[in-house]
């Protein structure tokens, strides 16, 4: 273990990656239930979804590790399967297995890009106040998935507003949705004093033991499962079962599309949301476990970028979405995970999964909520950082901050950051201050915004 992830030399030991390793698994184990649901809108079979979900999740945090000794974890990117199944399936009116032949093709240009170092260019193109910001705002934007997974923050006439308990009482929903919102809320506060504490492994006890509060209150019959309201029971249906054939989905490649204008927009579309999703993701997770240089740069980002575009490219001949890297990392890396073990770790439960899913698919969102919701806060702390009598420098970050929760999306934060970076440092005649590929990713952001 020591020569393969060089333990010491990160400062940590096996405990604690494993410890951290199992803690991303469990805050990122809902895509193994979500992801089915969603690409099987689209017409694929769940179950090949199921275990073509979870292996190529085990195989990019491998690569992750072997390629990049990062404790970063990968799986089917969230945004990028809706954008599969209800926008390119279901609205063009494409085949799922041409949107998987899109999604395979801009794996390969991923590892293109990647090997030949413009990916890379581009991480280190952004100026360091961006990565902070960029940073910050992912801790803000994993805490409102926090808040809506446990759905303390519910849509409203006000676009969002605070979970009604006297409103579910009325409603006579209180035994299935109140009392989960209740459960995340003991939750986030057991997993807060763990933290206050500096309890070793804070983050995945107050998952196991607000799931465990919750086992506890379905058998006293306060909470009741209402599986068609997406309330499902807490107890495992059983321990051990048989993973389902990939054959419905492996290899179901159909290329009859390529060389037309839409499948050439459709794949442009899946390679922007996913080059900069990921970048945006490895400079939070970097900038939380200090790993950024003095330049802002990432040892061994390339390795990181390859791991994602081989990813990528096998999940879709297995048969899934876009695998991208999961912001849920942050969590792994806020218990001490620091090397590649972590990223194995998550890898081999990602494996188990695919033989213990009674298990693993029993654990709730409102269980894990609380973790994102703290990992959220150590985020933030990254905002101290920031000059922010600097102005010139301070308005891009805060923009860049202020985007990704309030248009729910890491790439949309960097690109009006990179757009309100470039634009205002021209316009105050600092233009030495940007490099020329900032200038480039500008223009290309406001194409982007005009074209599609």
């Amino acid at each position: 273990m020591e020569r393969l992830f060089k333990l010491k030399q990160h400062g940590t030991d096996v405990r604690t990656e494993v410890t951290a390793g199992i803690t991303i698994f469990m805050t990122m184990a809902y895509i193994l239930a979500v992801n089915p649901g969603i690409l099987s809108a689209a017409g694929m079979d769940s179950g090949a979804v199921f275990t073509a979900t979870a292996l190529a999740s085990a195989i990019g945090c491998i690569c992750m590790a072997l390629f990049a000794n990062l404790p970063f974890a990968l799986s089917a990117g969230m945004g990028l399967n809706a954008f599969f199944a209800y926008t390119v399936v279901m609205g063009m009116g494409y085949s799922w297995e041409i949107a998987l032949t899109a999604v395979f093709a801009e794996g390969i240009i991923f590892i293109i890009l990647s090997l030949t170092n413009v990916r890379e260019a581009i991480f280190n193109a952004i100026p360091v106040t961006l990565k902070i910001g960029v940073s910050v705002g992912i801790g803000l934007f994993i805490c409102f998935i926090g808040l809506q997974n446990a759905r303390i923050s519910v849509a409203s006439a006000t676009l969002v507003s605070m979970f009604s308990f006297s409103d579910s009482i009325k409603a006579g929903t209180f035994n299935t949705e109140g009392i989960t919102v209740l459960l995340a809320l003991i939750g986030l506060l057991i997993t807060s004093f763990l933290v206050i504490r500096n309890v070793k492994g804070n983050l995945l006890l107050g998952i196991v033991i607000t799931w465990v509060l919750g086992i506890l209150c379905q058998l006293a019959g306060l909470y009741v499962p209402n599986p068609e309201a997406g309330f499902y029971s807490l107890i495992p249906s059983g321990i051990v079962a048989a993973p389902t054939s990939l054959a419905p989905t492996f290899l179901k490649l159909d290329f009859s599309a390529i060389g037309t204008v839409n499948f050439f927009v459709v794949m442009f579309s899946f390679l922007f949301v996913d080059i900069f999703d990921t970048l945006g993701t490895l400079i939070g997770c970097a900038s939380k476990a200090e790993m950024l240089d003095e330049k802002g740069r990432l040892p061994g980002i390339r390795g990181a970028l390859l791991a994602d575009a081989v990813a990528t490219t096998v999940g879709a001949c297995l048969g899934t979405s876009t695998v991208t890297t999961f912001v849920e990392s942050t969590s792994g890396i806020a218990e001490g995970g620091r090397t590649g073990l972590t990223a194995i770790t998550t890898g081999a439960f990602f494996v188990l999964a695919l033989f213990f899913s009674p298990i693993f698919l029993a654990i709730p969102s409102f269980a894990t909520a609380p973790a994102l919701i703290v990992v959220g806060f150590l985020m933030m702390q990254q905002v101290v950082k920031l000059d922010w009598s600097d102005v010139l420098e301070a308005i891009p970050a805060f923009i860049a901050i202020m985007a990704m929760p309030f248009t729910y999306s890491i790439s949309e934060g960097i690109s009006l950051g990179i757009i309100s970076y470039v634009v205002l440092h021209v316009l105050a005649g600092k233009t030495k201050d940007i490099s020329p590929l900032m200038y480039v990713l500008s223009v290309v952001f406001v194409l982007k915004y005009i074209m599609l």
